[in-house]
């Protein structure tokens, strides 16, 4: 059995060159009928300050295939696409079937300063149900949206104390529809997942927004070629996964979740077992990685052969993302990001991949409104 072949064919899909042309084409096609020309802020944020320009750093280039040629024009790119997805899919694990069109119940409806605000439970897999919010602006649809994830959907909706998390309120007052849901189960630490999946918890996520994906799909008020996904700190970590896995988001926006694997950063923790860390045979201790605390799960497979989230994040290219970042991605990951330019590049693309830096983990004002300056041109018509 080949390694593609051992998930499900709605997984599958995203490793099948053809399937990945086709979708690389019609990005190209959309982006090239927007007239609107980027913010200066968003033009800026696409190209590395002096400092890092060039600078690759110690990470393997995407770009280069296992038997060590390169690729060297956008035609190749699928097949080296679908050689990183057979390295890490294995290893991530097995995905349920993706449901073709999720229950979507409306449990409660409020009018929130004209924003239709709903109270929904969703379902997440085939067994599976998870409460959110829905939150439809006025206008006449279609509308673009985009998915929210985070520790819970209160925080994304505006209704906790948590200041500049809000981005789902946010985006629906500037006109996209908005799905926001928590944590599978309610604890991000101990993470709820189907009885069907075989795969590391963040990967879990990653299907959970497939899902999402599909449910605001249906929804005859969205654009279903416009339909983006943006989270914070835990929610950007699940927003990264997600996006490179499920190539239907056409967008991404990943506030602060550490785009390399850093193992002197506490909070670039993907060895966590809520994350890539999970080992049935084992209980890892919470924190850094030690002699006495030694990787576990995917993560250490993935360590052992060499790979990082560099080549993992090319799974993105061409489409456009933006790195929102603070503490933990400050402007040295601009590393990380030139390699993922220079996959764009073979697309004719400047402009597909960005970042924004501020010295908190936590978000402000000017880093949002560069968020919100990205979705409104990239998914605004």
């Amino acid at each position: 059995m080949s390694p593609v072949s051992f998930f499900p064919a709605s997984f599958r899909c995203i490793a099948a060159p053809r399937t990945i042309m086709a979708v690389l084409m019609l990005c190209a096609v959309f982006r090239g009928m927007i007239g609107a020309a980027p913010s200066a802020a968003l033009q800026v944020a696409c190209l590395p300050p002096a400092e890092w320009a060039g600078q690759m750093g110690d990470y393997r280039s995407p770009l280069i295939f296992r038997d060590g040629s390169r690729v060297t024009q956008a035609e190749q790119w699928p097949k080296r696409r679908a050689e990183i997805l057979s390295e890490w899919l294995p290893l991530l694990g097995q995905w349920p079937p993706v449901l073709e069109k999720p229950r979507l119940q409306v449990l409660a409806t409020a009018d929130r300063q004209g924003i239709t605000q709903q109270r929904v439970r969703v379902q997440i897999a085939p067994d599976q149900d998870g409460e959110g919010y829905l939150l439809l602006p006025p206008g006449k649809p279609p509308f673009p949206a985009v998915f929210v994830p985070f520790y819970d959907p209160e925080t994304s909706v505006g209704l906790t104390d948590k200041p500049l998390r809000d981005f789902a309120w946010q985006l629906a007052r500037r006109g996209f529809i908005t799905l926001s849901l928590g944590s599978p189960g309610g604890d991000a630490r101990k993470p709820v997942m189907s009885a069907q999946a075989k795969c590391q918890p963040l990967s879990y996520l990653a299907y959970i927004s497939a899902n999402a994906w599909q449910t605001l799909a249906f929804l005859p008020q969205v654009d279903a070629s416009r339909i983006g996904i943006v989270g914070h700190s835990y929610g950007g970590k699940w927003a990264m996964f997600s996006a490179c896995l499920w190539e239907k988001y056409a967008c991404g926006v990943w506030s602060d979740p550490g785009i390399v694997f850093d193992e002197t950063r506490p909070s670039i923790n993907y060895q966590e077992p809520w994350y890539l860390g999970l080992d049935p045979s084992v209980t890892r201790k919470p924190g850094l990685v030690t002699p006495d605390n030694p990787r576990t799960g995917a993560y250490k497979t993935l360590i052992e052969r060499g790979h990082d989230l560099v080549e993992f994040q090319a799974l993105m290219a061409p489409r456009p993302f933006l790195v929102s970042g603070g503490a933990e991605d400050p402007p040295k990951r601009w590393t990380v990001l030139n390699h993922l330019r220079e996959v764009n590049r073979l697309f004719g693309h400047e402009d597909r991949v960005a970042m924004s830096n501020r010295e908190e983990h936590g978000p402000n004002e000017a880093s949002n409104a560069l968020i919100y300056d990205f979705f409104e041109y990239w998914l605004k018509p």
